[in-house]
């Protein structure tokens, strides 16, 4: 890679069926964590991150995500007439001035290797980074797709995300196997399995929702076949792009929650909460009643 990344997509054409029925009508981007959306916590780390184009990649259905970053100017305009000064730049600061959003449609759900193709025509030919809104990565510094782009940039290579997973598990998580150790959180991958039995996993290191991709990524998901389900799989595709340049596997510093389940959402939201010094002592108030 020659240049720093400037554009992140955001795969979010999901219908969330583990949250039905409340996704029936609401994006699951957009359910709450405390008072803000997955989606927001996202977006964050991608502006932290220096990006200036948000590429969303959704269906032709979801328009939450759309209207969400849209300005609203009735609300806008009750809040200013009021002297909400607070409320107010909490509506306006969804996204900043200098960030543009770009929404692409995905016609039919064949994978988030597809959903990353489809973001193509406006990446260009630069490098990018894809953010899975369902992982929430909480830190104090920088954030996650920071250091991974920081590290993109220092050793000219792709960077995925990765953390040690249990062994029982390694079946719902892709699985990179590592050598050559670049630094304290970098490995270079030699090898990557989708989703592999625990006897099969080449290790315990299991990739999240963060990548920092250079363009030729695209060529690679032109050619690739699908696989179960007809989807075409991000993995089999970085999988080729192994054979042309370094991938890194990255061991962020932050802490990760998986939304994408009940209990992912509400282990985020407690430890928000707990992070809140005015929600903090109602919190442990509760769950000492609930004992």
């Amino acid at each position: 890679m020659s240049n720093r990344m400037r554009k992140v997509v955001f795969p979010v054409a999901g219908l969330g069926t583990r949250f039905l029925p409340a996704t029936k009508a609401v994006a699951k981007e957009m359910l709450p964590v405390l008072d803000r959306p997955l989606i927001q916590y996202a977006v964050d780390e991608a502006v932290d991150a220096g990006a200036d184009t948000l590429i969303f990649v959704t269906n032709r259905y979801k328009h939450a995500i759309a209207d969400y970053f849209d300005k609203a100017y009735e609300l806008e305009s009750k809040l200013a007439e009021k002297g909400k000064e607070e409320m107010l730049a909490q509506v306006q600061g969804t996204l900043p001035h200098h960030v543009r959003a770009v929404f692409v449609t995905q016609p039919e759900a064949l994978g988030l290797g597809h959903a990353v193709l489809c973001a193509r025509p406006v990446v260009g030919n630069e490098p990018f980074g894809v953010i899975l809104p369902d992982d929430l990565i909480v830190n104090d510094g920088r954030s996650a797709l920071s250091q991974m782009a920081d590290a993109a940039e220092t050793w000219d290579a792709g960077v995925i995300a990765v953390e040690e997973v249990p062994n029982d598990q390694t079946h719902k998580y892709g699985i990179v196997a590592t050598g050559e150790q670049m630094d304290e959180r970098s490995a270079r991958i030699t090898h990557m399995v989708e989703k592999p039995r625990p006897e099969d996993a080449p290790s315990n290191l299991g990739v999240v929702g963060r990548y920092v991709l250079p363009a030729r990524i695209f060529d690679l998901l032109e050619k690739t076949s699908p696989g179960s389900g007809g989807e075409i799989q991000l993995t089999d595709a970085i999988e080729d792009l192994l054979k042309q340049q370094s991938v890194l596997a990255y061991r962020f510093q932050g802490r990760r929650f998986d939304c994408g389940n009940k209990l992912g959402l509400v282990r985020a939201t407690l430890h928000l909460a707990l992070r809140d010094p005015e929600l903090a002592p109602a919190v442990y108030e509760i769950a000492e009643g609930l004992r």
